[in-house]
């Protein structure tokens, strides 16, 4: 199908990911992911050499007060490496708290009885409107009811290609389109028009994160649904975007987003104004599939999964069973993990053979 994903900032081959693993001393194992796609030696000592003297000697359990003290470990907070090394420990906690009680993250967190989530595509590479129409025909083949699209720059290129997309896809399937901030306001203005006439069902980041006031002025513009979030650290960054309904769908990603605690405040405020929340997953590792897997089926506010249908070895080998992945699709849902903590076992033979901090 494709090696790797190419959106309107660039072509990407190669990502890394940072496995966090959390021992306590009666012998239980946690293991966490951090973002840190670029640079990923630098997050590991930054939570080697700062975090964990944080947290040696402390009750695992006590993962608020841990959030919280890891967060004021520097003074720059705003977001950034603290944040994404921080979900790394954050998670790794949340597996130990559910494999010390027995129990899987999702119940841990209130669940809503989910055992399946609803999925969508992600995503049909943006390239020549021609390969794209070819890429959509392959996707739809996969069982998916959803699916998202990559569309950058020039505009006509475009609507071109979300209108081919649309052709190959049928009137039936829901699209959404994910920009990653390819376009300047009026620009956005322009695709998100003519998204709308087509029947897409979200315009994802379509300018920069920062342009809050951008965001609002197409929510005033547009019939068409604003997503965003991927970008947002904490809780005060999304509630931006939510308190004003900027958006209608959150998209926050555990392994950036600080975690499953933080992540999970972000899901509880969408859930309060009316946001539905959809987990940003992208190219990450088997540990932020079943952490965002486990938030998905706990979350009132969820509304969909992301499920990337390209082969990541970090996602499909790094632990015992697969998880996340297009083939393991049924009827466009995928399975939560039910085992204790996160449900999954790391295979270290394969962190073996990632491995690139020794």
């Amino acid at each position: 199908m494709q090696a790797g994903t190419r959106t309107s900032q660039g072509v990407y081959d190669k990502v890394s990911i940072v496995l966090v693993e959390l021992r306590t001393s009666d012998g239980v194992v946690g293991h966490g992911e951090c973002l840190g796609r670029f640079g990923a030696s630098a997050y590991a000592g930054f939570i080697n050499e700062v975090l964990a003297p944080l947290l040696v000697g402390q009750s695992a359990f006590d993962i608020r007060r841990h959030w919280l003290r890891m967060r004021a470990a520097l003074t720059g907070r705003a977001g950034g490496i603290l944040i994404e090394a921080i979900a790394g420990v954050d998670i790794a906690l949340w597996d130990v708290v559910g494999k010390a009680l027995g129990q899987p993250v999702h119940r841990l967190l209130g669940g809503m009885g989910r055992t399946t989530v609803d999925c969508y595509a992600s995503s049909i590479n943006w390239a020549d409107p021609a390969q794209m129409q070819a890429q959509t025909h392959t996707v739809v083949a996969m069982g998916f009811k959803a699916i998202k699209v990559k569309l950058g720059t020039p505009v006509r290129q475009a609507i071109e290609a979300a209108t081919r997309v649309r052709a190959a896809a049928g009137d039936d399937m829901r699209l959404g389109v994910d920009a990653n901030w390819a376009y300047t306001l009026d620009e956005a203005v322009t695709v998100g028009h003519a998204l709308h006439d087509l029947g897409y069902w979200f315009f994802e980041e379509p300018i920069v994160p920062e342009d809050v006031a951008g965001y609002a002025h197409l929510r005033r513009s547009l019939a068409i649904m604003l997503a965003a979030g991927e970008s947002d650290y904490t809780v005060a960054h999304a509630a931006q975007l939510l308190k004003d309904r900027l958006v209608g769908i959150i998209q926050p990603d555990v392994a950036r987003a600080g975690g499953i605690s933080e992540t999970r405040d972000i899901a509880t405020l969408a859930h309060a104004f009316h946001v539905g929340y959809a987990p940003h997953v992208g190219w990450s590792g088997a540990v932020c599939v079943a952490a965002s897997l486990q938030l998905a089926a706990a979350m009132p506010a969820f509304t969909s999964f992301e499920c990337m249908f390209i082969g990541n070895p970090l996602r499909d080998e790094l632990a015992t069973q697969p998880i996340g992945a297009a083939t393991r699709l049924v009827d466009g849902q995928l399975a939560v993990p039910q085992g204790p903590g996160l449900g999954i076992t790391i295979d270290m033979d394969a962190v073996a053979r990632y491995r690139v901090d020794r």
